[in-house]
């Protein structure tokens, strides 16, 4: 769901830029008011999930694949709006240091998953939860809320690649970006997430929830409370070394080709704005280390990321973020 630079026109990538600032602007404003600086770093903990999830990348016929994100995850662990910040944190790293997602598209890949699936998700999950008391019912709300909320977000992305071809075309009808109308990018994207990947999606999210309500419930219910429980951390490292099983799947994301692979297709042109389009020299592009085995540098990537994320949201804490502990919000 990572869309690349090139995929979307400049105009665009702005416009979905500018709608994302104010929802950022809000979203710190009520984190600061809601959080204490104490419980900040936790946002990085969230963020790790959703850095870790979106590395297991899964399968589908046809030799396409895709993920789970975790934004109702963070969003039932600290709030949509923490999710907000803490996914958009994510998939700022990912496109700076592992290429992963466009430099330009960020703007609309924060739209899709860091707002959409975030906020979506957890208004279902509230609509059920509230009428279902009971703790399973409300893990059964968690995997709801995190289908629809993914399924959304992918509507959404399906969306901005299928008006690409119907703005901006060159002088001979060509598609200058995206090449692929709302009859193509809405079944291709809605299919897999309607299936595998909605499913993985509720997997993760239900299972992290359930085993973060047992053994760290401190991070759910007490505002104040900011430490970590052993249990948790293990589990992040435990995430962290088991990414390889996402090189399995062979493949990629549908919308996150290559401009060979767009040349492959039988479309017969190359869209002049992907072939003439903004790149980015990332540092460790998908997640390798130069001169390692790839599985290695996966593992390496993975625990880069995911210490780093870590670090941010520390030293935001460190920095004064957040309400003083003990005050009203």
């Amino acid at each position: 769901m990572h869309i690349p630079d090139n995929y979307l026109s400049p105009a665009i990538c702005a416009v979905m830029t500018a709608v994302m600032v104010p929802v950022w602007a809000v979203s710190i404003h009520k984190i600061r008011q809601e959080l204490p600086k104490e419980k900040l770093p936790m946002l990085g903990v969230g963020a790790a999930f959703s850095f870790l999830g979106m590395m297991f990348n899964i399968p589908i016929p046809g030799g396409t694949t895709g993920h789970a994100v975790g934004g109702t995850l963070i969003s039932l662990l600290l709030g949509p709006y923490a999710a907000c910040i803490s996914v958009s944190v994510a998939l700022l790293l990912q496109a700076l240091i592992f290429g992963d997602g466009g430099i330009l598209a960020f703007g609309a890949n924060c739209f899709n998953m860091a707002f959409v699936l975030p906020f979506v998700g957890y208004a279902v999950y509230q609509f059920i939860a509230k009428r279902v008391k009971s703790s399973r019912g409300k893990l059964v709300a968690a995997g709801i809320g995190s289908y629809v909320g993914i399924n959304a977000s992918a509507l959404a992305a399906a969306i901005e690649f299928g008006i690409q071809p119907a703005l901006f075309r060159d002088s001979a009808g060509n598609a200058l970006y995206c090449p692929y109308g709302l009859n193509v990018s809405i079944p291709a994207m809605m299919i897999g997430h309607l299936t595998v990947f909605g499913l993985a999606e509720v997997v993760y999210t239900v299972a992290v929830y359930a085993f973060v309500s047992r053994v760290s419930p401190v991070m759910l219910h007490d505002r104040e409370g900011s430490r970590t429980a052993p249990a948790l951390k293990g589990l992040i490292a435990a995430l962290i070394v088991l990414t390889p099983l996402g090189l399995l799947a062979e493949g990629t994301a549908w919308g996150e080709w290559g401009t060979e692979e767009i040349a492959a297709t039988g479309i017969g042109y190359t869209p002049a704005g992907m072939q003439n389009g903004f790149s980015w020299g990332a540092l460790l592009p998908d997640y390798s280390v130069s001169g390692m085995p790839e599985a290695i540098g996966y593992v390496i990537s993975a625990a880069i990321g995911v210490a780093l994320l870590i670090i941010i949201f520390k030293l935001l804490s460190l920095l004064g973020g957040g309400k003083a502990e003990g005050e009203a919000a």
